[in-house]
């Protein structure tokens, strides 16, 4: 079983991300930090519901891996949008043997953070990254428990693909979120939320 964990945001630079995300929502992004294993950085935002958002690019002070980058970045271009939704499991080792396409358990920690990602070997998750981001996080607390209430809550996730009934049967039984609905049409993000300024939509 998976369970939605968070959006991912990518943008060419954290500034572009964050004029984009606060000037939609209304609301302020917090510090995130490094990923220097894949050589990116973020900025957060607590939603409602135990969810968070990321702004994520490449960080352009970290030196280059040496290998494909986490959800496509390497390949990212054009104005800030939603890229990735990303999925919990307590069992990473079970899904990924289930789904090899979802790639690879990689292990990764940041402070007192550690958690498994799966990454495919070329970093682009099947179905142009339509197909879910897994995590499974192996800490004590879950990072959006530390971030500061923005007031926002997710209310739908717009999951757009040519072949989006393909995608939601091959996921069956493994996401039951209603918020989460997969729409036949040209692969893309659209994610509405209910906002202290009534609603938005990122897309």
């Amino acid at each position: 079983m998976l369970e939605l964990d968070h959006i991912a945001i990518a943008a060419d630079t954290l500034e572009a991300g964050r004029t984009y995300v606060e000037q939609a929502l209304g609301v302020t992004l917090q510090p995130g930090g490094q990923h220097a294993h894949f050589g990116t950085h973020n900025l957060l935002l607590g939603l409602e519901e135990g969810l968070y958002l990321e702004v994520i690019t490449v960080d352009p002070a970290a030196p280059a891996p040496g290998y494909p980058r986490w959800f496509d970045l390497d390949r990212f271009t054009g104005r800030p949008r939603p890229h990735i939704w990303i999925c919990r499991t307590d069992d990473m080792a079970g899904f990924t043997a289930d789904h090899p396409e979802a790639g690879q358990p990689v292990s990764l920690a940041r402070g007192d953070l550690r958690w498994q990602m799966a990454v495919p070997a070329d970093g682009i998750l099947p179905r142009d990254n339509r197909f879910p981001a897994v995590i499974e996080w192996q800490c004590d607390t879950h990072p959006a428990t530390r971030l500061a209430p923005s007031g926002c809550r997710l209310t739908e996730l717009e999951v757009h693909h040519p072949e989006a009934r393909a995608l939601q049967a091959h996921l069956l039984g493994q996401i039951t979120d209603a918020r989460v609905r997969f729409m036949p049409g040209p692969s893309a993000l659209r994610v509405a939320l209910d906002t202290p300024q009534g609603r938005r939509w990122l897309e």
